[in-house]
């Protein structure tokens, strides 16, 4: 009787041991299976996210150059306007992220900065130049630089900014939305993104 009795109890120890490996095995698979289902929705979303815009500049030029002291002077001077394509873009590609599986977390460590794009395109109006001080490649250059300079405090300043950093979120979206849905956790920086709301600390 006692060798049927530590029989029954030695096989049920062996079951209840397999059936806890068996689950131990299936939530290891799981696991496994939602962290490359994560890892291949940052891969499709890892593109570049491009906003576009057009911008446009009057700016005046003028020089003046002392010959002989300050009584006698030669001046020079341009009109330009300027019209702009501007590019806002993210490379997502570029995120810096950790996939931790045993706290089933998603870490987003950094989002890369925005990569403004100017390409402007100049045309000189009412250019006018004594013969001592004529337009040089160092006149031209100094206008491309402080309109260069004026567009990029409007772009900043601009909607386009805004507009790019709202379709970066949107793009983002889909990381707190897949992981919530297989109860993971999404943080950034240290920081758990508890809802959609929370995606604005991931604004760079």
């Amino acid at each position: 009787m006692k060798k049927i009795f530590l029989g029954l109890v030695i096989g049920a120890t062996l079951l209840f041991a397999f059936q806890t490996c068996q689950d131990d095995k299936e939530d290891k698979s799981i696991l496994e299976e939602n962290s490359m289902l994560i890892q291949q929705e940052i891969t499709n979303v890892s593109k570049l996210v491009v906003t576009e815009g057009h911008f446009a500049e009057v700016y005046n030029y003028k020089d003046s150059k002392e010959l002989f002291g300050p009584l006698l002077r030669a001046e020079k001077k341009a009109l330009v306007v300027v019209n702009a394509d501007v590019t806002v873009a993210y490379d997502l590609s570029k995120i810096d992220f950790e996939i931790d599986e045993a706290s089933k977390t998603v870490k987003i460590k950094s989002i890369p900065d925005a990569e403004i794009n100017l390409n402007p395109d100049f045309e000189y109006y009412d250019v006018t130049a004594d013969y001592l001080n004529q337009f040089d490649a160092a006149d031209y250059n100094k206008i491309k630089k402080t309109v260069k300079a004026s567009l990029m405090k409007k772009v900043e300043a601009s909607a386009l900014r805004t507009n790019a950093e709202n379709r970066l979120i949107s793009e983002l979206q889909k990381f707190y939305i897949l992981t919530n849905s297989m109860g993971w956790r999404l943080t950034y920086q240290e920081q758990s993104i508890e809802s959609l709301d929370g995606l604005q600390l991931l604004k760079p």
